[in-house]
Order: C-alpha cells, then sequence, then structure tokens
C-alpha cells in the first residue's frame, strides 16, 4: 500500500505542475489575444484614412488604366498566394483548417499559383497536400514582428524569378469570429481592379470641406496603393495570430479542464487507497490485540 500511495502522490504531483504550466500558456494566450486585436483596432483608423485618400486620388488623378498598375503586367500573369499559419503547435485544428481551405481555394485558380507559407506547421501541411511552396515566413512572436514580416513577404512576392513577377496575389488565414473561434478566409489583394477602384471612389468624405490633392497624381497614388497592401497584409497577419492564440487558449482550456477531472479521481483514489491502509493497519492493531487476550 506505502508504494502505491506514494506512486499516486507523484502523479498527482506530476498533473499538479503540468496544470501550472497549462494555466500559465492561458493566460499568455489571452494576453496575446487582446494584444493582436487591439493593433487590428489601431490599424483600422490608418486603413480608413488610406482609401479615403485613394478615393480622392481616383476622383482627380488620371484614369485608373494608366494609374492602377505599379508595374508592367505580363501577357499571362503568374499568381501567388501567401498562407498564414503557425510555427507552433497546441493550436488544434487551427493549420489543418486553413490548408483545406487554401488547397481548395488554389485548385480552383486557372494557373498554378506560387505559394508562401508563414509558419513552419502550415508549411509542412501544405506540402503534405502537394503544394509546391516556394519559401516560408517565421511567425511574428508580438505585435512589433509583424511589419518586418510584412516588409520580407513584400520583397519576395516583388522580387523576379527569371522573367516572371507576381501579378495576382492571394492571401489566406484564419480570422477570430463570434460565434466561432475563428473560421479560415481568402481575399485577392492584387490586381487592383476597377471594381474595387470604384468602390474606393465612393467612399464619402467625413466633411463638408472637400480635400484638394497636392503633388503629382501618378506618385501620390502608386504611394496609397502601397500602404494599402501593406494594411491589408498586416491586417491578415494579426488576425491570424489572434486566432492561433484563441485557438491554442481553446486547446488549454480543454486541457486544464481534463486535468482536473483526472485530478478529481486521483485524489480521491488516493483517499480510498490511504484509507484502505488505514483500515488494513486496525485490523492488524485488533486482531494482535484478540490474540493476545485469547492466549
Amino acid at each position: 500500500m506505502t508504494d502505491t500511495t506514494a506512486s499516486l502522490q507523484r502523479t498527482i504531483g506530476n498533473a499538479n505542475e503540468l496544470q501550472s504550466v497549462v494555466r500559465t500558456m492561458k493566460a499568455l494566450a489571452a494576453s496575446s489575444i487582446g494584444q493582436y486585436e487591439t493593433s487590428v483596432r489601431a490599424l483600422a483608423d490608418y486603413d480608413r484614412t488610406v482609401e479615403l485618400g485613394l478615393g480622392v486620388c481616383f476622383r482627380y488623378s488620371a484614369p485608373p488604366a494608366a494609374t492602377l498598375a505599379a508595374r508592367p503586367q505580363a501577357a499571362a500573369p503568374s499568381i501567388g498566394a501567401v498562407v498564414f499559419g503557425s510555427d507552433q503547435g497546441l493550436v488544434g485544428q487551427f493549420n489543418s483548417i486553413v490548408t483545406d481551405f487554401a488547397v481548395k481555394q488554389l485548385a480552383a485558380l486557372q494557373a498554378l499559383p506560387r505559394v508562401w507559407a508563414v509558419g513552419e506547421r502550415v508549411h509542412a501541411r501544405l506540402a503534405d497536400a502537394g503544394v509546391a511552396v516556394v519559401g516560408r515566413f517565421a511567425v511574428p512572436t508580438s505585435v512589433q514582428g509583424i511589419t518586418p514580416l510584412i516588409g520580407q513577404i513584400l520583397v519576395d512576392t516583388d522580387a523576379r524569378d527569371g522573367h516572371e513577377t507576381v501579378d495576382a496575389l492571394y492571401l489566406f488565414y484564419n480570422r477570430p469570429t463570434t460565434g466561432e473561434v475563428y473560421e479560415p478566409v481568402s481575399q485577392r489583394l492584387l490586381p487592383l481592379d476597377d471594381r474595387w477602384r470604384r468602390t474606393v471612389t465612393a467612399l464619402p468624405w467625413p466633411t463638408h470641406i472637400l480635400p484638394e490633392m497636392l503633388g503629382h497624381g501618378t506618385a501620390t497614388l502608386r504611394a496609397l496603393i502601397r500602404e494599402y497592401v501593406f494594411v491589408s497584409l498586416y491586417r491578415a497577419c494579426a488576425y491570424s495570430l489572434a486566432s492561433e492564440n484563441a485557438s491554442r487558449l481553446a486547446a488549454m482550456q480543454r486541457a486544464d479542464q481534463n486535468i482536473d477531472e483526472l485530478l478529481e479521481h486521483l485524489n480521491a483514489t488516493f483517499h480510498r487507497v490511504r484509507q484502505s491502509g488505514i483500515d488494513e493497519e486496525l485490523f492488524d492493531v485488533v486482531a494482535g490485540f484478540e490474540a493476545s487476550r485469547s492466549g
């Protein structure tokens, strides 16, 4: 009985230590979710400002055919895609969901896309699905790491591979939702077509004082388009990071609940075994006492 109670005590101690780690990870995940969601909310104002500026440029500048193209378009434009996932585990089906969604969407495209993966785990799942991944980026560990990542993505997707450059760019990532923890979404970031231009042009100016555009219209428009692309990539990355931590938080909550149930079972078993040992010792004492009296 001594060995059994000792082993149960060790198991209970290990379970308590594991629960402490799980609860620490829960706290970190919850803190990270707030951090990334705050960055998305802060980005919304800047995004609105960029879109308003684009609307002004479209109303005052040259026709869209002359201004929207920031670089020459090839006869057969190449397609690029960026899939945001995770580097670390303990995120449930986070990488599987975005991978399955991206593979299905990419299969519907007319041309074979060049794919970049953000995260080691999603890179491995894309490779397992038969997708040729041309590059992989590390997932940022904080809000401060998002901007350098976006810079790397822009450099890689804009770099020429022989005589080919990416003209159409798609983004795939998980976005937090109210009902579920997250959902996979896609966005065609490039090219910026006439429908997008009309939508931006129709945005109402927030005041009665109409703006005027100073300087060279085409240069201003291209600068704002670069900011629009940057904001879109930043938002996709921040949403993905918030979803990753929400998935990790949900996984840690399930683990914490399972450990609670395990500890309840272990403690009940420990007390039962301990009481059984005490009872046996008492029976031995009583039996010895009765034997001594009868002798």
